[in-house]
């Protein structure tokens, strides 16, 4: 995606001037839900619930059952029956649509975004907020170019006493940080083998699903949630789960790129179809003695103190300061303090402390047009994914990679710079 000819796409139709419609602070946001799967159905289901500023006036997916359930889904959350989209360009032509909110697979957030913002719509897109780094960068070059409001679906940047637990790393609770880890010790059962097929089941378009993807041959494993799993349009867990970890783990220490990055792990145990590793540690090393480390267990594991397990899954921040530690998970954030780690401070979250407050920090900055007032806005979720893409990087090439911030490359590894970008599939090109 990121090669000279495409870039000059990229760039090219940015500059064209999306309209911009300046909306009275009373008016109702006209939506459209892209991508309607599990996470779809969330995204449907938190804007239900903002009806007073949004209407969830259409719906798209490539699958028509998918289409179905999910206008079913609008009607019986008290709105009327939405417009359905079986392509996401008929979406971006509607002149009546103001804004978009993406919950497809991986592997189309940028370019979706990108065509979007071309058309005049503001964006939610899911995280990872971008396949790739360099697609993330013209994802940031095109909000800037047309002025679009970008909110990446990090809501732990909206969360309540998530932003308290920053803002108490900040004023030094536990002294100079030094270390952050990121866990996502999240189970996953092996997903088996399956055959590929010819054709795909009647109602979905195959070819679009692929999109920018290679293409291949339909496969069930590689359709609906499993797509995670496989490198053509997944990040592995440490771009699913994990994402919301790294970001969070970089936003309380202040960090950015780093200068190194190593990772290891493997497919552990199962032998089936899943491309990408069950088990992932990865070391981001910034210098000043300041580290990100990340782990990813698919495998059953027990809860790393002072983690809570919630349910078969560990997942969380861990924060080291010179003076403590503090954890931050789903239920809450506490303070361990001295030599003797004693507990001096815990906040529990607040009741339904999930997505809503993000979408609606989305829908106050399309009225505002100040992307400042994004929360997790395209920039700040583009550099949390490329932390889960270094160590996706470092691990498939087996090597500890330096990192050139300034030219967005690695340092004397051509063949880690090429898993940086790909080229798109015509005509899915930008």
């Amino acid at each position: 995606m990121n090669s000279p000819s495409s870039r000059r796409f990229f760039l090219g139709a940015a500059t064209a001037a999306a309209a911009q419609r300046v909306m009275g602070a009373n008016e109702r946001i006209n939506l459209v839900v892209i991508g309607i799967g599990g996470r779809g159905r969330d995204h449907i289901a938190n804007y239900a619930r903002l009806n007073d500023q949004c209407n969830i006036s259409g719906v798209c997916d490539v699958n028509q059952a998918a289409r179905e359930r999910a206008q079913a889904q609008v009607i019986k959350a008290g709105g009327a029956k939405p417009n359905e989209y079986d392509n996401m360009k008929k979406v971006f032509a509607d002149k009546s649509v103001d804004a978009v909110s993406m919950a497809t697979p991986n592997h189309w957030h940028a370019l979706g975004m990108i065509w979007a913002c071309q058309a005049g719509k503001d964006v939610y897109v899911e995280k990872p907020a971008c396949y790739n780094i360099h697609e993330g960068q013209r994802m940031i070059e095109t909000a800037r170019k047309t002025s679009r409001m970008v909110q990446v679906g990090s809501q732990s940047r909206s969360i309540s006493y998530k932003i308290k637990a920053i803002e108490q790393l900040k004023a030094g609770v536990i002294g100079e940080l030094y270390l952050a880890k990121a866990f996502c010790y999240k189970r996953r059962k092996s997903i088996g083998h399956k055959p590929d097929l010819d054709a795909p089941p009647a109602g979905i378009d195959w070819d679009q699903f692929l999109g920018p993807a290679p293409y291949r041959k339909f496969n069930e494993l590689r359709f609906a949630y499993n797509w995670h799993w496989f490198w053509d349009t997944g990040n592995g867990d440490i771009g699913n789960q994990g994402v919301h970890e790294m970001d969070i783990a970089r936003w309380g220490m202040g960090l950015a790129w780093p200068k190194s990055v190593v990772s290891t792990g493997g497919k552990f145990v199962y032998t089936d179809d899943q491309e990408t590793p069950n088990t992932q540690f990865s070391t981001l090393d910034y210098g000043n003695n300041k580290q990100i480390q990340f782990e990813v267990r698919g495998l059953p594991s027990g809860p790393e103190w002072p983690l809570r397990k919630n349910g078969t899954n560990t997942v969380g921040n861990i924060f080291y300061g010179s003076e403590g530690i503090l954890a931050i998970d789903s239920e809450g954030f506490r303070v361990y303090k001295g030599e003797e780690l004693t507990p001096s401070l815990e906040v529990k979250p607040e009741p339904n402390a999930d997505t809503q407050p993000h979408m609606a920090n989305f829908l106050k900055a399309i009225k505002s047009r100040n992307y400042k007032d994004l929360n997790a806005e395209i920039e700040i979720g583009v550099i949390s994914a490329g932390l889960c893409h270094l160590s996706n990087i470092s691990y498939r090439t087996g090597k500890k990679l330096d990192f050139d911030a300034s030219k967005l490359k690695f340092v004397g590894a051509p063949d880690a710079d090429k898993l940086l970008s790909r080229e798109n599939r015509k005509p899915y090109v930008a």
